[in-house]
């Protein structure tokens, strides 16, 4: 966008006041988000809530020179002035104007109740590289989301992609007559945004009308409203139905079952298969409206296939911590309807928890009448066969007798929490759901087994992505194992092993057997080598499936005899560690042959050879770690011609993945590589943090210059400033000597000095003047400083710095 205020005052038919010269290249409407002020207008959004123009003395003062506005607030010299009678309207005049001048723009609209932003992410990622693509900002979907979103199209761009949501009857014509896409999809129809819609019937006709310039349509052909909406109105386009219906144009054939995540699909009679690392229909329905789109665009299936492998999850949050008694606890209360209701009965399934419990709220917002509604959600609720329901609201427990599990019934959250009921549940998944308004937070702090104000939190869906994105650099038939030794890196022990379980990775690796046992305990079935298996914990390791690394002659010798001594008579999987310059474990070359003979004798299965790279991640030792792959390569065709069989093959870990990718082998180990770390700066772009260290402010105290802080009085204040205490200290996993001065802490986007020595439980930071107070975010590590920035500031490595957090600091995991 690029216009002066007279032409937009032309365009829209406005008032101009001040100078018609000015140029406006972006327009806001949130004062809070003011970054750059050049070139930028202000437009002071008025609503039933609340008056955009109230917030005009603020922007004035952070700069901006041109305001858009129902009414000239400010008598100031030097601004300009554009007096519109309606913002919205006005808004929306100017996008379609702007859309206009693009004539030769391809358009794609995306609208339905759930999976717009998903999907709209998604093509974005597949496309955006082969074609110069615009596209909506996060959910800019409304009345006044979408004409900002169409004001963002520039000369370049070849694609336009744009999402549509309404609330109410009567939007979706305002919006189709700014934005009508040569190309539409219909995404999944639900109960989400439709209470002020009469009937489904209704909500479909509605959402229709932005495809009546579309000369391509895409929606869900399994859904019989739909089909026969869309067949019936626009039966003179182009009608892509996709589901497993076999009246659909894109259809699924085959691999829709818990054995496989391949899926294989046809489009129009054509055939192909592509992978699918999610199993829940919701992911299904997104991806197959994907890639009808990828198919009308022109890609062929092979760029398909690759494309889909390389999706990167879309941020949805959802959290788990560990609860007392020995519970899980999730905690879903962010969204509450029908759809989001299965979604998360979808998603527990991945908990391996034998006992379920469930807490739920009233749903509100919806069009069905209650006695519809919670059929609905008792036949769901049933279905899942939870060991007790807590139902909570005025409406649904009047309808307490649909529950078949034991139920109990509380007025709100508070009655629940007082009646102490809650306390007698033990080793239980528990599903807390619930509308905002029950304050079902209050419920979650209850059953939380820590209550630390300092946490780690786990971004699950940042740690698939990094998954991912090493994942993008291999052959697909490598196979991955993840590295979950030292409680999975500091990050914590099944629940990560759970989630990696789910994400089908093939094998994890842990360095004790005891780790190992704990997982198993935990439901976990993915094979488990043991790196360091001790000879006291032989019995252990084969009485839970584990699989040793057998590196010296004695290992081999004392875990064969604890087999015979067990009466194991079934080939037994070991590992096989070469010692190939690390100098640390493994059998060297010139006992190979010995070795191969040994096993040859023995009863044993080699499920894998590997070795170890010592100098991986440092570019300066290239050809080191080029002479150890060579030595590997050697040395193992020695071993395979000697067994008579090839097993497993395997030397690259997270560094090796991105630097020395075409020595793959037949598997990988990824460890640091998942929390987002990388010493190749072309993956680190891609990566993300998956880890977050922070806490929050205890106290702020005022000091005058000539004080002191802390243990000691090692920190004297040079000036008056302000100095904020914060709960953590060298027992959370905080050193002592990043204390005075030494380290830093963001506050509020702020990095702000450690002053003092650092205590066991807490620390104290310098904040200077900055707005904030008791309570504010601390961030010990995510962005900024980065997890490497911290480490850096210890001396030491990330791989260091996780495993010394301490458990007493609270694991927070929070999932897409």
């Amino acid at each position: 966008m690029n216009y002066t205020a007279a032409q937009i005052a032309e365009i829209t038919g406005s008032a101009l006041v001040g100078d018609g010269s000015a140029v406006v290249k972006y327009i806001s409407f949130d004062s809070r988000n003011l970054f750059a002020v050049q070139d930028r207008a202000f437009i002071a959004i008025n609503t039933s809530q609340n008056s955009g123009e109230k917030y005009i003395p603020e922007v004035l003062e952070r700069g901006i020179r041109i305001i858009i506005s129902e009414n000239k607030a400010s008598d100031e010299e030097g601004i300009t002035w554009i007096l519109v009678e309606n913002s919205v309207r006005f808004l929306q005049k100017l996008a379609k104007y702007h859309l206009a001048s693009f004539p030769t723009l391809k358009t794609i609209g995306i609208t339905g109740s759930n999976g717009k932003t998903i999907v709209k992410e998604w093509l974005y990622q597949c496309i955006f590289n082969l074609y110069d693509t615009v596209k909506s900002p996060k959910s800019f979907n409304s009345q006044i989301g979408l004409p900002l979103s169409l004001l963002q199209i520039g000369h370049k761009n070849e694609f336009g992609v744009f999402e549509a949501g309404i609330s109410q009857p009567g939007e979706m014509s305002v919006l189709s007559d700014i934005f009508s896409p040569q190309i539409g999809i219909l995404t999944h129809i639900g109960t989400a945004h439709s209470a002020n819609f009469s009937s489904e019937e209704e909500l479909i006709s509605e959402k229709l009308k932005l495809f009546k310039n579309s000369q391509i349509i895409i929606f869900n052909g399994d859904h019989p409203g739909v089909y026969d909406a869309v067949w019936q109105k626009y039966n003179d386009r182009k009608l892509i139905s996709y589901g497993f219906g076999a009246q659909n144009a894109l259809s699924v054939v085959s691999g829709w079952d818990q054995f496989t995540h391949e899926i294989t699909v046809s489009y129009f009679g054509e055939e192909f298969t592509f992978g699918l690392s999610q199993k829940d229909e919701a992911t299904l329905q997104n991806v197959l409206a994907l890639v009808a789109v990828l198919k009308e665009i022109g890609l062929p299936n092979e760029e398909i296939i690759r494309k889909l492998k390389g999706l990167k999850a879309v941020e949805m949050r959802l959290e788990s911590v560990h609860g007392v008694r020995g519970n899980l606890v999730v905690n879903d209360s962010f969204n509450l309807d029908i759809d989001s209701l299965k979604i998360a009965f979808q998603f527990i399934k991945e908990y391996k928890k034998e006992k379920k419990v469930l807490i739920l709220t009233d749903i509100i917002d919806v069009r069905e009448s209650p006695e519809t509604l919670y059929q609905e959600v008792a036949a769901l609720v049933n279905e899942q066969r939870f060991d007790r329901v807590y139902l909570i609201g005025s409406e649904i427990t009047q309808y307490q007798a649909l529950f078949e599990a034991s139920s109990f019934v509380y007025r709100d959250a508070a009655e629940l929490t007082e009646s102490q009921t809650l306390n007698h549940i033990e080793d239980s998944l528990i599903l807390l759901k619930g509308a905002r308004k029950f304050a079902i937070e209050k419920i979650k702090n209850l059953l939380e087994l820590q209550k630390h104000d300092t946490v780690l939190e786990v971004h699950l869906n940042a740690l698939l992505h990094n998954i991912n994105v090493h994942k993008a650099l291999l052959k697909p038939e490598t196979k991955m194992m993840a590295m979950v030794k030292a409680y999975s890196y500091g990050l914590g022990g099944y629940e990560i092993a759970e989630f990696l379980q789910h994400h089908h990775i093939d094998y994890l690796g842990v360095a004790y057997a005891d780790e190992g046992m704990d997982l198993r305990k935990n439901g976990i079935t993915t094979p488990i080598i043991v790196m360091n298996p001790e000879q006291h914990s032989y019995n252990a390791i084969i009485e839970y499936n584990l699989e040793p690394e057998i590196y010296s002659f004695r290992v081999l010798d004392l875990f064969w005899n604890a087999l015979n001594e067990l009466g194991v008579d079934k080939q037994y999987p070991i590992h096989i560690k070469l010692e190939t310059g690390m100098h640390r474990l493994g059998f060297k070359s010139e006992e190979l042959v010995l070795l191969a003979e040994k096993l040859n004798s023995m009863n044993l299965k080699v499920a894998s050879i590997f070795s170890h790279l010592s100098t991986s991640d440092m570019s300066d030792e290239r050809e080191y770690a080029l002479s150890q792959i060579e030595t590997f390569s050697r040395n193992t065709e020695v071993m395979i011609k000697a067994l008579g069989y090839r097993p497993i093959l395997h030397i690259l870990n997270s560094a090796g993945i991105t630097s020395f990718t075409e020595y793959q082998f037949d598997m990988v180990r990824i460890g640091i590589g998942m929390v987002g770390i990388s010493a190749e700066p072309k993956v680190k772009k891609q990566l993300r943090n998956a880890v977050v260290f922070k806490t929050v402010i205890s106290q702020i105290s005022h000091v005058m210059a000539g004080d002191s802080v802390g243990y000691s009085r090692r920190h004297r204040v040079e000036k008056d400033t302000r100095i904020a205490t914060v709960p953590v200290g060298y027992a959370d996993g905080v050193p002592r000597m990043i204390g005075n001065g030494r380290g830093h802490v963001s506050v509020k986007g702020t990095l702000c000095p450690i002053v003092g020595n650092i205590c066991m439980d807490m620390l104290m930071v310098d904040i200077g003047m900055l707005e904030v107070q008791e309570g504010s975010e601390v961030i010990i590590f995510n962005s900024k400083p980065t997890l490497e920035q911290f480490a850096d500031y210890c001396a030491t490595i990330p791989y260091e710095v996780l495993t010394s957090i301490s458990r007493r600091v609270k694991r927070i995991y929070i999932k897409n």
